[in-house]
């Protein structure tokens, strides 16, 4: 574990004014004789400060949160509770504690694997950092490189890196691309976008996709292609969900190739997504429903005649408790827009 410089022991008096990396002053925006340009200057070191404290202390904290949760792993009874409680004491959720702990334990990686020195750390702004951390090792070593070189790293830089990587090693970018990329003739910016969404995608797909980039090797192509793999993804991800369209007479992969044919693939892709969200609120309905009325035999068993409020309240609820299922949308009073919405919900047959 790299070896961190202490702690003060009494925070009673200190103060981020007395640290030394905080030994600035703003510039005052009243005055005119500072040029825009030494203003701006000013203003973004104060920034580039506070990001490197904000980052320093989300690695602190992580390194707190796990030290913590790894006592509570020694002796407490060995369901957590104790770390969840002292969590719930400073009011930090178990999604925000573990997001600091992974940062810290990534942090400290970095360090122990000597893509970073302590004081490297002091290069980067917090999410160029935290994607960073994320990234593929030959990326960290890229971006820690440029780093040590002292180059001040944002997230503009760590994505273009990883832009560059992505585009130079891709199987599923064509040799034609790579060489225009290579010489900046295509920027890298359109590859990485185009890798993500075919890696969502069959063989078959992939190979029709690349044919076609190679052919056409430009900016435009590349944009249209991309968004063509984007919505392969969501036709074929969501028509595998749909169970109208489980069905052995329909063929999806020449339904698809029409679609692609004729030019609508976005408005089909959007088809099929559409009727997976209605199959599935179909059957959140009709789970809700179920569970209403279970509820509603409920409470009018436990009521009684001494109740007349509540069985008033069972009463409004009952046009959505039955088997036809009423709903009004818009204004009530036929001012605007108005609709009755009525579903009914058929009986189980044997």
């Amino acid at each position: 574990m790299v070896q961190a410089p202490p702690l003060p022991t009494n925070l009673n008096n200190f103060s981020f004014e007395q640290s030394p990396d905080f030994g600035f002053q703003l510039p005052d925006p009243e005055d005119d004789l500072i040029p825009e340009a030494e203003f701006s200057r000013q203003v973004e070191t104060a920034w580039q400060v506070c990001d490197r404290f904000d980052l320093q202390t989300e690695i602190w904290r992580g390194r707190i949160l796990r030290a913590v949760r790894d006592r509570e792993k020694r002796g407490g009874d060995g369901r957590g509770t104790g770390f969840l409680n002292w969590l719930k004491d400073r009011e930090i959720s178990k999604t925000q504690a573990y997001s600091l702990i992974e940062l810290a334990n990534s942090a400290d990686a970095l360090l122990e694997e000597g893509y970073l020195e302590p004081e490297d750390v002091n290069q980067f702004s917090k999410r160029a950092f935290v994607e960073t951390a994320q990234s593929s090792p030959e990326v960290q070593q890229m971006v820690t490189d440029a780093a040590r070189r002292g180059d001040r790293i944002t997230r503009r830089e760590v994505r273009q890196l990883s832009d560059e990587w992505t585009a130079m090693t891709s199987d599923l970018i064509p040799e034609v691309v790579k060489e225009k990329a290579a010489n900046s003739t295509i920027p890298t910016r359109y590859l990485a976008p185009l890798v993500r969404e075919m890696k969502k995608l069959p063989e078959a797909h992939q190979v029709s996709l690349q044919a076609e980039v190679a052919g056409n090797p430009d900016v435009d192509t590349l944009k249209q292609v991309t968004a063509e793999a984007r919505y392969l993804a969501k036709y074929l991800n969501a028509a595998t969900n749909v169970q109208a369209l489980n069905n052995e007479a329909l063929d999806l992969e020449s339904a698809l190739e029409e679609a692609l044919r004729v030019g609508c693939l976005n408005s089909t892709a959007d088809l099929v997504n559409q009727a997976s969200q209605l199959e599935q609120a179909i059957a959140k309905l009709y789970t809700t429903w179920k569970r209403l009325n279970t509820l509603s035999e409920r409470v009018y068993l436990d009521s009684g005649a001494s109740t007349p409020h509540l069985r008033s309240l069972l009463a409004h609820l009952s046009p959505l408790s039955g088997e036809v299922l009423e709903v009004q949308l818009g204004d009530p009073d036929g001012g605007s827009f108005s609709r009755t919405i009525r579903l009914k919900i058929l009986p189980e047959t044997d």
